[in-house]
């Protein structure tokens, strides 16, 4: 692993521990060259996902952006850090088990709205706003009309 403080090429790693899932391993690592401590996540990738935008163009699957969209969404929202982990995981691992290298980037945001829409409903209508393009106060009201449907449903 390179550091990112000098660009060595030989680092070490001085511990690793699996997180709390375990579905990622966490190493600390040390760069002899320049003294420099940092962290690296290992992941299990089962294939390299393509994300084919509503206008045709292909981009590679980014974890981290869809970390940060999420994060966004849910920005001082009380939902613990490692809740926000697993829905992305869980996404990820639904992807990536499809079959299939391309996702229409349509299907990463319904995954993202289905996920938003269980972990917390101010999280949900953000994100929403933001992926339906929303111009109106209507197109709020209908959402929140949803929403409730949903809520009595439940009951």
């Amino acid at each position: 692993m390179r550091c990112p403080y000098c660009g060595n090429g030989d680092t070490q790693v001085k511990d690793s521990r699996p997180s709390e899932d375990n579905t990622t391993i966490r190493r600390r690592r040390y760069c002899a060259d320049c003294g420099g401590r940092f962290t690296t996540f290992e992941r299990v990738q089962l294939r390299e996902l393509t994300v084919v935008k509503r206008n045709g163009r292909r981009v590679p699957f980014d974890r981290e952006k869809l970390m940060r969209s999420v994060s966004i969404a849910l920005r001082k929202r009380p939902v613990e850090p490692e809740r926000i982990e697993r829905m992305v995981s869980g996404m990820v691992r639904q992807l990536e088990s499809r079959g299939e290298n391309d996702v229409k980037a349509e299907t990463v945001g319904k995954l993202v709205m289905e996920g938003l829409r269980v972990l917390d409903d101010v999280a949900y209508v953000r994100f929403a706003s933001v992926y339906k393009n929303f111009r109106e106060a209507k197109d709020f009201e209908e959402l929140l009309g949803e929403l409730s449907g949903d809520e009595d449903h439940d009951q």
